[in-house]
């Protein structure tokens, strides 16, 4: 990764590199990971999770009650699970039934044969999983370790580590109802999980039984359990009557600085809620729950963070709603999770701290991203199976963010923030999956811009655009300005997008122009009070662009000069090319003989009925008047 400055608005690449890290941890070796086709003919609607642990010992007992439905006709029911944990029983209606474990997997021969379901309360079938062992720590999903010579246990599933510590359906084709998780503890610790806690019980044995409860569409890589003795922050968001709590577990003996650190949650949550949409889990909490790892991971209602930075709490609770509410359906779209978390905390930086440091946050960005000239933001097929390609800080976090900005700058605040709330809002995709083109379809419906050009260029295609900017004073206070570019990558042959252009005059003053720039070599007619002295490209750092230039003419050009008549000889039509912002007023049309033979105010005529021969053509323009000679053929 590219070094860029450090400032406190600006992201830093080691933590980026650490959020990134962390985020693809569980990824390291299953990559490789294929679509389970034996997972495939049931959605599950509900699981309870009863797991017994203890943060000193590496070790789980578990009991996982799953209910489904059957999406075709079927006798056995599989779940991933690895084969370092051993199945001790299956029961359906307290009936034990058979079942084997081979290839990290669990299929269990069901009482009956179930029917498909065709209708939404059909076939249900519910199972029971009793099981125990090490997990698998070839992901290293599940975690023992100390902070401060205590015992602490934590989770961490993405993408496909769920497998190695419950019976699951790790597939992104299917997502949990709603779940409840049970937590047995010894009862010094302070347990942590998705969703509301409803109940503490102290058990005889000298364990505590810890309940939570979510009522949200949750996939099995964001369910997680952290257990060690944390000290409990709560802090009150939203807006009376409709608060929620943030639940903060923290290390004891990081507590106060920690409490410091989380204040800044409340605004970002504020802050959020006012740009997209209320909090998704409101009625439930938020929270944060320290662990082992740098970075932090974006679990549904409660965040494992390694830190407290600003932009760390700011990546993981913008997940929330990117990520958590609405997740990528393929890794191939991973950037709908990361791209967008990252941007949320650009986000932050823009109205919390302020233009200049939100320009300088993107532009640390750009450098970034234009280190190298290749890399799209989605993660084509060939490169799926590589975990640092999909969890790249470079193109699928710092590239994805960019180019959510370009599309803000492309469409303007209000179409782009009603398009990604109505993203948010769409009943098909909330609490569900989402792929680059449903993001697309809700920007172009709210904008009525076809977006196929951007996301071809700038999404599924590889590279950057280099600028070259010619400017040239022109009479009546304008200026023509001609644009061409190159591109880093042969994958795009030009990058179509709004580019900005700052003008200056000789006292200092300042004229920002926006040129759709739709091909090279195009021009503009600009107007402008003042004698241009200089130009800067793209001032706020708009555009992921890399070495542009800005080329002033010091001669001033004549406006009408630009004008062209062709084609020149002509049989039937011709026509008159005029610069931006030249009106007609009159055109008159001449013989050799000086006489008007015709009068128009159009700038495209049929002269078939012409006589062959030699004419003038006198333009009255808002610029002047110009004179030409063509030859009717």
């Amino acid at each position: 990764m590219a070094f860029f400055t450090t400032t406190f608005a600006q992201t830093t690449p080691d933590l980026l590199h650490k959020i990134a890290e962390a985020e693809m941890k569980s990824a390291s070796a299953t990559m490789n990971f294929a679509v389970n086709p034996n997972t495939l003919n049931y959605d599950i609607t509900y699981q309870k999770l009863e797991f017994a642990v203890d943060p000193a010992v590496y070790f789980i007992n578990g009991k996982v009650t799953t209910t489904f439905k059957a999406l075709s006709s079927m006798s056995t029911v599989t779940f991933d699970l690895t084969n370092d944990l051993t199945v001790s029983s299956v029961k359906q209606n307290n009936v034990p039934l058979t079942f084997s474990q081979s290839d990290d997997q669990l299929q269990i021969t069901l009482q009956n044969t179930l029917a498909e379901d065709t209708l939404a309360e059909g076939t249900l079938a519910t199972v029971e999983i009793i099981y125990s062992g090490a997990p698998s720590t070839t992901e290293q999903a599940f975690t023992t370790s100390t902070h401060a010579n205590i015992p602490v246990l934590y989770t961490l599933s993405e993408p496909y580590g769920a497998r190695d510590w419950w019976p699951c359906k790790q597939d992104m084709n299917d997502k949990t109802d709603s779940i409840d998780i049970y937590i047995t503890a010894p009862s010094q610790y302070v347990s942590v999980a998705n969703g509301l806690e409803l109940s503490q019980i102290t058990n005889l044995d000298g364990t505590k039984t810890t309940h939570f409860s979510h009522g949200y569409p949750i996939p099995a890589y964001l369910v997680a359990i952290a257990v060690t003795n944390y000290q409990i922050l709560t802090q009150t968001a939203g807006t009376a009557p409709n608060t929620f709590p943030i639940v903060n577990y923290l290390y004891p003996e990081n507590f106060a600085s920690a409490s410091n650190s989380v204040a800044v949650t409340l605004p970002i949550m504020n802050l959020f809620e006012t740009l997209f949409e209320t909090y998704p889990y409101a009625d439930e909490k938020y929270g944060h729950a320290q662990f082992g790892w740098g970075g932090g991971m974006e679990h549904t209602t409660v965040s494992f963070m390694g830190s407290f930075e600003r932009e760390l709490i700011a990546h993981e609770l913008g997940h929330q709603w990117f990520g958590d509410k609405i997740t990528c359906g393929s890794w191939n779209d991973i950037w709908l999770n990361e791209g967008f978390a990252n941007y949320m905390y650009g986000l932050v930086v823009e109205n919390l701290d302020g233009n200049n440091q939100f320009r300088s946050w993107k532009n640390s960005l750009i450098s970034n991203i234009t280190s190298q000239n290749g890399g799209s933001v989605y993660v084509p097929e060939s490169q799926i199976s590589s975990v640092n390609r999909i969890f790249s800080s470079r193109l699928t976090y710092n590239k994805g963010a960019m180019v959510v900005h370009m599309l803000r700058f492309k469409l303007g605040d209000t179409n782009f923030f009603q398009g990604v709330k109505n993203y948010l809002a769409d009943t098909d995709l909330a609490y569900g999956y989402a792929e680059t083109s449903d993001l697309k379809a809700h920007l172009e419906t709210v904008s009525g811009l076809s977006l196929t050009e951007f996301f071809d260029d700038w999404i599924y295609g590889q590279g950057y655009p280099s600028y070259q900017f010619q400017v040239a004073n022109l009479t009546n206070n304008q200026v023509k300005i001609t644009v061409n570019q190159t591109q880093s990558h042969s994958s795009v042959s030009f990058f179509e997008m709004p580019v900005p252009l700052r003008l200056i005059g000789a006292n200092g003053q300042q004229l920002d122009v926006i040129l759709n720039n739709i091909n090279n070599n195009q021009s503009f007619i600009e107007s402008v009070p003042f004698t241009v002295t200089s130009a800067i490209f793209d001032p706020e750092k708009q555009l992921i662009s890399k070495n542009n230039q800005v080329t002033l003419d010091t001669i001033q050009v004549e406006l009408n000069s630009i004008m062209r008549l062709y084609p020149n000889p002509t049989s039937s039509l011709l026509k008159l090319q005029l610069p931006n912002d030249v009106k007609i007023e009159k055109v008159l049309f001449y013989n050799t003989l000086g006489q008007i033979i015709s009068t128009s105010t159009a700038t495209s005529w049929d002269v078939s009925g012409f006589a062959n021969g030699v004419y003038y053509l006198k333009v009255f323009n808002t610029s002047g008047t110009k004179t030409f000679t063509f030859i009717k053929a």
